[in-house]
């Protein structure tokens, strides 16, 4: 069987293992959450709510600031205690909405499509106030009996499915966080080919996108038509590392007889599932910077966030709670949860049984594109896929010693620059060499950083350099 692959890339240890087979738990909420109003690419999201009011799970708690922008939700029932800082993922201040949770767990209305009321019954499986788990159902035939999505969909308009996905605040939730329904308004919707649904899931330790393949195939195939209902051209593809047999098998066996959706395995490798490798391996389209898929004729989306249009398009669910991998060997029990947004990252370690010792290292995030955490008060967000945490930082223990030229950085550069020479620029602040020389290609996978045997830290320099590089645009613009 062909797979599907891209040049350059490299194979770290994944740690899969370690949380691939468990089953996911639901994680239970604090006493008090933090809901970020920027958890998503473009204007923050502006708070509806004030001090001393009551919410209700579901509610939207802050109205999206633009139309680059997300609306908020709360993930439990309680009562609003302000608005406070809160630091991202990424260390930056930011508002958010802090609730106190009344542990009652009282949902606010809503409005699924007519006939999904069986699932929904079937769904609530959570007893005593605990929040629910959506009903999992492994044999996808079971799922697409009780869901019908062709039978379901077919009265639904192309502007009501996307309506359904900007009202839930779906945004990307792969990492970067970008508004879903501004994804899914390109300028000429008959001109895209390919939904491009990412399961590569070829972060290191991460393995929450695996157990939804696994586990909700008959949801995700769902959740993958409503949005082919608004591109009668385009034809639906999972993209699946061949490291994931199980989902590939499963999702195989669940879209036969299916003419408009199918599976493409792909090598296993890193950056497998960054967006321009991706569009490459399957369709053979180039993308660059100056573009976007849409110019290629493609739209990718995540694996979870096709689970989250699936719940907000048939079920009315809005998007505040995620499925989430915790893992690294500083934590006592590595698994997958189901997770509410505004949740810190030591009540999941918590969760988890705790820690076997303080981590050295703690990452929003898997290990080759997340983010260092100083502590755990971080929270979790609608883009949190993972927190990662290990025993020691092996890391901060190389010793950076002066480049050999070797060329290894080149070969593993899935964007086929020259990490080395863009680092040295970066470094030296030859801003208009780094342009003149690709630096805005990079893609900040890490590869060349993973690959240089001299230690050096190019993926940093080669970001630090491209950050600088579009601040002073976005400068000259105003």
């Amino acid at each position: 069987m062909r797979r599907f692959t891209f040049k350059g890339g490299v194979h770290p240890y994944d740690g899969k293992e370690l949380t691939a087979e468990k089953p996911v738990r639901v994680l239970e909420a604090g006493a008090e959450l933090a809901f970020l109003l920027s958890q998503h690419i473009g204007a923050p999201a502006k708070s509806i709510v004030k001090k001393g009011d009551r919410v209700l799970e579901g509610q939207m708690i802050a109205e999206a600031g633009g139309f680059v922008s997300a609306p908020v939700f709360s993930s439990v029932s309680g009562t609003v205690k302000g608005i406070e800082k809160r630091r991202n993922a990424m260390g930056v201040l930011t508002d958010a909405v802090i609730v106190a949770n009344d542990f009652q767990y009282e949902k606010a209305p809503v409005s699924p499509l007519p006939g999904m009321e069986e699932y929904c019954t079937l769904s609530q499986s959570g007893k005593d106030g605990r929040p629910e788990l959506s009903l999992v159902i492994r044999k996808a035939s079971e799922a697409l009996e009780l869901i019908r999505p062709d039978e379901r969909l077919k009265n639904v308009e192309p502007s009501e499915v996307l309506d359904r996905i900007r009202a839930a605040g779906i945004v990307g939730m792969g990492g970067a966080g970008f508004p879903t329904h501004v994804k899914l308004s390109p300028p000429d919707p008959e001109k895209i080919d390919y939904i491009l649904v990412n399961g590569s899931e070829c972060e290191p330790y991460v393995t929450c996108d695996y157990r939804l393949m696994c586990d909700r195939p008959g949801e995700l195939i769902a959740g993958l038509k409503a949005v082919l209902r608004m591109f009668s051209g385009a034809r639906g593809v999972f993209a699946i590392e061949d490291n994931k047999p199980a989902a590939i098998s499963t999702l195989t066996d669940a879209l036969r007889g299916e003419e408009n959706i199918y599976v493409a395995p792909c090598r296993t490798k890193y950056p497998e599932g960054a967006e321009r490798n991706l569009i490459k391996a399957i369709t053979g389209a180039e993308v660059n910077s100056r573009m976007l898929p849409a110019d290629a004729g493609c739209i990718v989306l995540n694996v979870s966030t096709v689970f989250a249009v699936f719940e907000a398009v048939f079920l009315g669910i809005p998007l505040y709670r995620r499925f989430l991998t915790i893992s690294g060997d500083a934590v006592v029990s590595p698994g997958n949860f189901l997770v509410p947004t505004g949740v810190s990252f030591g009540e999941v370690g918590e969760k988890a049984g705790g820690f076997i010792q303080t981590p050295e290292k703690l990452i929003a995030g898997g290990p080759m594109m997340g983010f260092a955490q100083s502590d755990f008060t971080g929270v979790c967000t609608k883009t949190s896929s993972a927190i990662t945490a290990f025993r020691y930082d092996l890391v901060s223990r190389i010793a950076e010693t002066p480049c050999i030229n070797c060329g290894r950085c080149v070969d593993a550069c899935p964007a086929r620059l020259v990490p080395s020479h863009l680092a040295d620029m970066a470094r030296k602040m030859e801003l208009e060499k780094f342009e003149e020389n690709y630096g805005l290609e990079c893609v900040n996978c890490g590869s060349c950083s993973f690959s240089c045997p001299a230690g050096r830290p190019l993926a940093a320099l080669v970001n630090q350099g491209r950050q600088t590089v579009l601040a002073a645009r976005r400068k000259a613009r105003k």
